[in-house]
């Protein structure tokens, strides 16, 4: 595939609604940032666009919270994440907003454009209206009993108590959080983007042309809602929060944020190209433009089904790749800003970034732990104990160790310049360390254009890993004991040592020019210490074995991290449990007592709360896809059935107590969620080596716990 002539980046634009955490982090700014790094060092065309997002419910419902306007709570967090983005070296182009004018034209221009040419549908449904506030009411602005669980405050889109996913028409007793009244149903109009015309397209395009270079959980979730059947979506909400829809007759309405949020990637293009000068329309238009959406699995939907549809309609270039991140939890667990169980950017900021305690060098000291862990194929877990051992066993012990060791023995040995190469004294350890640099870029290269950032990290590690083990084997310390009567280092002894610090060095300005995407202010401070400018850093000086000139003073070593240290690791565990405490306690004092609702009968069964886990105790458990093959009653056994499961690798006999709800015949081909590892047991002399997963239901009948979408046998679940 040729090079294209030009490349757009974009990473999800966060809700300005509130702080962001290190997942968010880790999911689409840190691999979005390595990318764009290493493009710019291939001094190719790219810009790399994000910005706020200022609409939608979640604004007018934080400002509530905290007794202020949206136009606070935006200007608020729009300021703080700007920053802690720079702070941590995240490179955009621009980081625009969403409520600048230049991005309300942009969107009511793409409605119009849709609309004009029938690409829209107009329909009329009943929805909650207040009739006291004179407003239609969205999801969030209504609460009621859920009919899962019983609590009294959920919202029209979620029970916040058990997690039940809901509309506003499956709530018992239904009160608008405006008024406190009881809301109407009245018809209302609205426009849809009718998504199920565009199935055979889209299924063509990412199914057949994106099946070989797009990670297989994107594939696997674009495939699961395309075989599910698209439906139309509302392009248009009743809000008094947003961009205005542009027609006579949508008064009081809204374009839908997940219509409006997308296309900040095109009015922040267009502003950066304002503030530089440039034309923006290339980038959007030009077939040759390479544009990449990074994001987290949760925006998968919305930048692999709907926004491609919305572009492919206005003849804009779609995504060539969307390298979307699974999450990460922390020390155990999910994070949860609700919980208070998170690490905030800002707070990492506050705590680490200070000069006192590394500065710009302990942004570069998360971003490699992230890095390290990045969830690129399934979700992953940042922990305070890893993060010291990442940084003092890799970081400290590995790179920065073989760069300050070889700096302090060209100070001693060597008068503190690059020495020269004797090449008829080159051995075999020079010669496979010269060869490992000059390798070591198009393997580096092309897992950075794979987006294996993981992997590319790992080999520049690797790299100073190698000088570390040649330096060890060359022992110029030891060498330089060897001295003539006058105490000076052998003539013959002298040019062992001045070859291999000639070799370190060498490495030591590949190290800073591979690290340079993940570790910037790193490969800047290595650029200091080696007394060269940033134009080294460029990538076609990577591999190269002559970058730093024979004779050339460089600067005193300085060490390039610092250690963590245990109580440190202490400090910020503790103030992650008194967190959790203090959220617990607030839930606790505004918990309101849970009555059961009128509408559920009496004689349905709510299961209580089972003790809290860990998730340790949840990891040791062994889920995995199967499907029945075979099913009959066990003889003299009212209750069980004797199943073939076909699990991938292997056929199990599993024995379960359900044949008083299913017949043998109906569990064939059916797939279920098999307990892999639970130790085999004898039932009526048949071994069972597993257990399916059930789920009973109020009335006490059991259903089948299966994928939503067809999964290979053996297939994890996670």
């Amino acid at each position: 595939m040729n090079q294209p002539k030009r490349y757009l980046i974009t990473s999800a634009l966060p809700y300005a609604n509130g702080q962001k955490h290190i997942g968010h982090l880790a999911g689409a700014y840190i691999p979005a940032d390595i990318y764009v790094r290493y493009l710019r060092a291939q001094k190719r065309d790219v810009v790399f666009v994000c910005g706020s997002d200022e609409h939608g419910t979640a604004i007018p419902i934080q400002a509530m919270k905290e007794g202020t306007t949206p136009r606070e709570i935006i200007d608020k967090y729009h300021v703080i994440m700007k920053q802690n983005f720079d702070d941590l070296g995240i490179s955009f182009d621009i980081y625009d907003r969403t409520s600048n004018a230049i991005h309300h034209e942009t969107t009511q221009e793409f409605f119009t454009y849709l609309n004009d040419r029938g690409e829209l549908e107009v329909k009329e449904t009943e929805q909650y209206y207040d009739e006291q506030a004179q407003t239609f009411l969205a999801d969030r602005y209504i609460k009621g009993t859920c009919p899962n669980c019983g609590f009294e405050s959920a919202f029209g889109d979620q029970c916040e108590r058990c997690g039940t996913a809901l509309s506003p028409d499956e709530l018992i007793n239904p009160v608008s959080t405006l008024s406190g009244n009881t809301p109407i149903k009245k018809l209302t109009k609205h426009w849809y983007l009718p998504l199920n015309r565009h199935e055979d397209w889209l299924r063509n395009w990412i199914l057949n042309e994106h099946q070989k270079d797009w990670k297989a959980n994107v594939l696997g979730q674009c495939k699961s809602w395309i075989d599910a059947g698209l439906q139309p979506r509302a392009v248009t909400r009743d809000l008094d929060w947003g961009v205005k829809v542009p027609l006579p007759d949508a008064e009081g309405k809204v374009l839908y944020v997940w219509f409006d949020a997308p296309i900040g990637y095109i009015s922040a293009t267009k502003q950066w190209a304002l503030n530089t000068g440039n034309d923006w329309k290339p980038y959007w238009q030009d077939k040759d433009t390479k544009l990449v959406h990074f994001i987290g699995k949760d925006n998968i939907v919305f930048h692999c089904l709907i926004f491609p549809v919305m572009l492919h309609l206005h003849n804009y270039i779609v995504p060539d790749n969307v390298p979307a991140n699974e999450f990460m939890n922390l020390e155990g667990d999910k994070m949860s800003t609700s919980r208070n169980w998170k690490l905030d950017m800002q707070d990492y900021i506050d705590d680490f970034l200070k000069k006192e305690n590394g500065g710009p060098q302990m942004a570069d000291a998360l971003r490699y732990y992230l890095t390290t862990i990045l969830p690129e194929n399934k979700d992953s877990e940042f922990t305070w104990k890893g993060f010291q051992d990442a940084v003092n066993g890799e970081l400290v012990a590995v790179f920065a160790n073989f760069f300050n060791r070889t700096f302090v023995l060209m100070h001693k040995l060597t008068n503190g310049k690059v020495p020269r190469f004797h090449n008829n004294i080159i051995d075999e350890k020079d010669k496979e360390l010269i060869a490992e640099i000059e390798s070591a870029k198009p393997r580096i290269e092309k897992l950075l254009e794979e987006y294996k950032f993981r992997d590319a990290l790992f080999d520049v590690i690797d790299l100073a890993r190698k000088g570390n083990k040649y330096m060890q084997e060359k022992e110029p310390w030891i060498k330089a004991k060897q001295v003539n009567a006058e105490g000076a280092i052998l003539p013959e002894v002298q040019e062992q040592i001045d070859n291999c610090l000639h070799v370190c060095l060498q490495l030591c300005a590949n190290m800073a020019i591979f690290i340079n995407p993940f570790l910037p202010h790193t490969a800047k401070k290595m650029c200091q210490m080696m007394k060269v400018v940033d134009k080294m850093l460029e990538w076609e000086n990577a591999g190269k074995t002559k970058l730093l000139s024979v004779g050339y003073s460089l600067r005193a070593p300085e060490l390039l991290f610092r250690k963590i240290e245990d109580a440190e690791v202490q400090f910020q565990v503790e103030k992650l449990k008194k967190g959790l405490a203090q959220s617990k306690m607030e839930q606790e004092q505004n918990k309101q007592p849970v009555s059961q609702p009128s509408s559920i009968a009496t004689t349905e069964r709510i299961p209580e709360d089972k003790p809290e886990i860990q998730y340790d105790d949840f990891a040791k458990l062994d889920l995995r896809i199967g499907t029945i093959t075979h099913a009959e009653k066990v003889e003299k056994a009212d209750k069980l059935l004797k199943l073939q499961v076909n699990m991938g690798s292997q056929i199990r006999t599993i024995v379960s107590g359900i044949a008083q709800h299913f017949k043998p015949e109906d569990l064939v081909d059916k797939q279920v969620i098999v307990v892999a590892n639970l130790a085999p047991r004898k039932m009526r002399g048949i071994e069972s080596q597993g257990m399916i997963l059930t789920a009973e239901q109020a009335d006490g009948k059991l259903i089948l716990v299966n994928p939503n979408a067809l999964a290979e046998n053996g297939s994890e679940v996670r």
